[in-house]
């Protein structure tokens, strides 16, 4: 007899490791890129630290997200709607694509070091920062709205999450390319969603807390 595979009740933490690894990569990248800075080699120099780890880090971060989404579609069950779903996927996957395209382009350069021609890594920055700004954030703007909507007709998901979501990625759609600083919001959603997760899945049991609080 073949036993049937689960999902372990533990794999929704995936979106708490994505969120934590994912936003250190963002801060590392921004603090290389600083808002304003002049383009050319000096950046290989100042930030080639925050780069080079940024980039070991993003492989790690989207394993974790391709199980966060996974934990995400088996939550769905029956209530899973081909159309929706394959926007969701899709834009997953694109995001976390453009995410990795990215990283490889910011290690490539960091690697070639400030003897590199200025022209060169002017390009370098700006491919950079349009994929992952420009493209991939509004990718993941998409993966959210998708979900939004699912939540929304199915009633999995709590009407205030569904609201903070159509916010959180209309806000990534027009206003991504304004400040980096904004692509927090995307691994700041995704902590919040694993964290009610959790919570369903009976890992973080928020009841038992609030009685052993009630009895101290």
């Amino acid at each position: 007899m073949t036993n049937r595979l689960t999902t372990p009740r533990a794999a929704a933490a995936a979106g708490v490791v994505f969120a934590v690894l994912f936003g250190t990569a963002l801060v590392l990248i921004r603090l290389a890129l600083p808002e304003g800075a002049e383009s050319g080699t000096q950046w290989l120099v100042e930030g080639s630290t925050n780069l080079g780890v940024a980039a070991k880090i993003m492989p790690f971060a989207g394993i974790a997200f391709l199980w966060f989404m996974a934990v995400v579609r088996d939550g769905l069950g029956g209530y899973e709607d081909r159309f929706f779903s394959t926007v969701f996927i899709g834009s997953g996957l694109l995001f976390l694509a453009m995410m990795f395209v990215a990283a490889g382009v910011g290690a490539g350069l960091e690697r070639s070091g400030a003897a590199l021609d200025p022209d060169v890594a002017e390009f370098g920055q700006m491919v950079l920062l349009t994929v992952s700004k420009t493209y991939g954030l509004r990718m993941a703007a998409v993966f959210m709205m998708s979900l939004a909507m699912i939540w929304r007709k199915t009633g999995l998901m709590p009407r205030w999450l569904v609201t903070l979501t159509y916010v959180a990625a209309l806000g990534l759609l027009i206003a991504s390319d304004l400040s980096m600083w904004l692509t927090i919001a995307f691994p700041a959603w995704v902590l919040v969603v694993s964290v009610l997760l959790l919570v369903r899945a009976g890992v973080i049991d928020l009841h038992r807390e609030s009685r052993a609080g009630s009895r101290a």
